[in-house]
Formats: C-alpha cells, sequence, structure tokens
C-alpha cells in the first residue's frame, strides 16, 4: 500500500513539472505571430499571439473585468469566443454553466490568443477606461480594514460610475510578485464626487494586492485603475430596500445611501451590518448621521463575536439572524448584498424561503 502511494505521489510530481514545463515552453518558445480578434462582428484587432485574451485586451485598452488578476478563480471575465478559442480548459469547466458553455462563454484569462478569434463582449465594456490616480489618504477603518483614498490624475474629467460599483486597482511590483497585480474593489465614495474616489481593502493573508496596500502603499504614490464596472447598483423601483453586508461589503452599500440621499428617497430602508466585534465596525459616524437625517433609514448592526469589553447592548448573531428576525414574509423589497460567497448564499436561501422573489434580490460576492 505504501509503495502504490508514493508511486502515485511521484507519477502526480512528474506530470505536475511536465505540465509546467509545457506551459513554460509554450510562454517562451513558441511564436504565434500577429493575430486578428473581432469583437462584436465590429471592432478588428491585430494582436501578438501567444497572451492570454483578458491581457491581450487590454493591451489594446479593452477592459474585461476580473477580480481575481486574472488567476482563473474569479470568473468574472467571461466573454464568449465564437470562433478560434480551441477546447474548453479543466481549469474553466467548474466556472461554467451547462448553459454558458452551449452558448460558448470562456474565461478570457485562461484562453491563450493562439489562433485568430472571433469573440463577444457586452457593449458597455467599451466605456470602461483607464485612470491614473494619486494616493492622497490611507486611514484604518478597523485592525484588517483600509480606507484609501484617490483623486483622479487623469483623464482630467474624472470618472463616472454608478453607486456600487466598482474598479479594478493595480499594484506595481514588489518583492511577492513577479510584475502589477490588480483586484476588484468596490467604490465607497459619492458616486456624483467625479476627481476623488475611495476604496475600502480588507487584508488577506498571502494576498499580493492587499499586502502591498497594507504594508507598502504611501501617500502621493502614483498607480491606475480601470472601471467602472458591475451591475450591483440601485434599481428604480417603489418598494421599500433592505441592504446587507459584512465586512468590507460595506463599501458599494456607502455609496448607495449616497445616493438615497441625493435623491431624497422618502421609502423605508434599513441596512444590516454584520461584524465579529464591536472594533470591527466602521462608518459609524457616517452612518448614525443617516439614521438622523434620512428620514426612513434604520441601521442595525450586528455582532457574531462580541467580547466582555465591548460591552455590547445591541443584536447579537449573523446577519442572518436579523433577516429571520426582521423580514417579514413576502415582504415588499428590494435587497442588496455584499459580502462573501457563503455569506450572500445563505441570505438568499433565507429571503426565498420568505417568498422573497429572486428578481428583487441582487449581490456582488467578494471572493
Amino acid at each position: 500500500m505504501l509503495t502504490l502511494l508514493v508511486s502515485l505521489l511521484i507519477m502526480s510530481g512528474i506530470a505536475a513539472l511536465l505540465a509546467l514545463f509545457l506551459e513554460i515552453a509554450d510562454s517562451y518558445l513558441a511564436d504565434y505571430g500577429e493575430k486578428e480578434i473581432l469583437v462584436n462582428d465590429q471592432k478588428k484587432l491585430v494582436v501578438e499571439g501567444g497572451r492570454p485574451l483578458l491581457s491581450t485586451l487590454m493591451g489594446q485598452g479593452i477592459f474585461i473585468p476580473s477580480a481575481c488578476g486574472g488567476k482563473g478563480t474569479c470568473s468574472y471575465c467571461k466573454v464568449k469566443v465564437m470562433d478560434g478559442g480551441g477546447p474548453v480548459l479543466p481549469t474553466e469547466t467548474p466556472y461554467l454553466s451547462p448553459d454558458e458553455l452551449n452558448a460558448h462563454v470562456r474565461l478570457s484569462c485562461q484562453v491563450k490568443v493562439k489562433d485568430n478569434l472571433k469573440i463577444e463582449i457586452p457593449e458597455e465594456l467599451f466605456l470602461v477606461k483607464e485612470y491614473r490616480v494619486r494616493v492622497e489618504s490611507i486611514r484604518d477603518l478597523t485592525p484588517e480594514i483600509k480606507s484609501i483614498g484617490l483623486s483622479i490624475l487623469s483623464p482630467q474629467e474624472g470618472i463616472t460610475f454608478k453607486a456600487g460599483q466598482y474598479v479594478q486597482f493595480e499594484v506595481p511590483r514588489y518583492k511577492q510578485t513577479s510584475g502589477p497585480e490588480y483586484r476588484a474593489y468596490s467604490v465607497s465614495s459619492d458616486a456624483e464626487e467625479h476627481l476623488s474616489l475611495e476604496l475600502v481593502i480588507t487584508k488577506v493573508p498571502q494576498g499580493a494586492v492587499t499586502t502591498y496596500v497594507h504594508d507598502y502603499l504611501k501617500e502621493g504614490e502614483e498607480l491606475q485603475l480601470t472601471g467602472p464596472y458591475g451591475k450591483f447598483y440601485l434599481r428604480d423601483s417603489d418598494r421599500d430596500i433592505l441592504f446587507i453586508a459584512t465586512g468590507s461589503g460595506m463599501a458599494p452599500i456607502k455609496s448607495m445611501l449616497h445616493q438615497v440621499e441625493h435623491q431624497q428617497l422618502r421609502k423605508n430602508i434599513q441596512f444590516f451590518f454584520g461584524a465579529r466585534t464591536r472594533k470591527d465596525l466602521y462608518y459609524q459616524e457616517e452612518l448614525e448621521a443617516w439614521v438622523k437625517t434620512l428620514p426612513k433609514f434604520n441601521y442595525v448592526p450586528t455582532l457574531s463575536r462580541p467580547t466582555e469589553e465591548d460591552q455590547w447592548q445591541g443584536e447579537k448573531g449573523r446577519v442572518t439572524h436579523l433577516i429571520e428576525k426582521y423580514v417579514p414574509e413576502g415582504a415588499s423589497i428590494d435587497v442588496y448584498i455584499c459580502g462573501s460567497p457563503a455569506m450572500v448564499d445563505s441570505c438568499v436561501e433565507i429571503l426565498q424561503k420568505k417568498r422573497i422573489p429572486e428578481d428583487r434580490i441582487f449581490f456582488d460576492k467578494f471572493e
């Protein structure tokens, strides 16, 4: 038995080394020459072959969303590859539904430009731009979350986005990376401010971008970002609103609350926010101010692990507990949820049990 196990381990190691060697050989030895990419039957690009479709399009000023920086783990960078993409890879299949596979949907970070391609992308991606920004402020919101204030240097007209959308923030090469790295972060600031942005970034253990932001980023530094992206924004509806968030998922909700304030919405609005301890709560002054100024706004934080020193008298438990407690069955509400995939899925499940229709539940999952 031990001999068989050792043999399997050796074979797996050899296979992994062979795959790595083939990848290196393909990257450095293969010469695919110039290739053509036809986009939406309209725009023809002439590019150098051999690189992933995601980065190739980026080099042409077409910015496909990617929360994981092109590592094939977020599934954001989906495009339709109608011709020339080769077979679907095992790294793609876990993220593609049968309907998507039938519709020729692929992960653009996994498709190499080896032949001429014919692709289809959403028209709104042509509106995504690249921005040069300067870091104006770095502020601790909690021990693990920082606020990053940015000013837009170029283009001069600044950025236009919908409250709730996100940008892709790029950091330069440093000792933990082999080149520039980028990740997706929701904008927490007011969408009516076009020359500045605020991002909320949680430190992820071993995370290349978050480590740079938390440990190396300096005020005055100039960086790149692209955007805006995403379909997480307020819908035009007469129904009441329920916001639900945990951690840095508060960022897009805060931006939406700025919009609520500007539009002077007179509907009932509740915000359930989940944290572990009191020190993990942030933007409390802003939220308490909105409780006073927005006529029908109610903010309900809940702590899942309050300590004795917290002296917490508020709600305890996860945000799902608040849904169970406060959301009536069949409520006439639109729900906006932002947080980890597990948290979002749990909330959606409970809301559907309470007969909240699926088309009234909008969410953004932070990978």
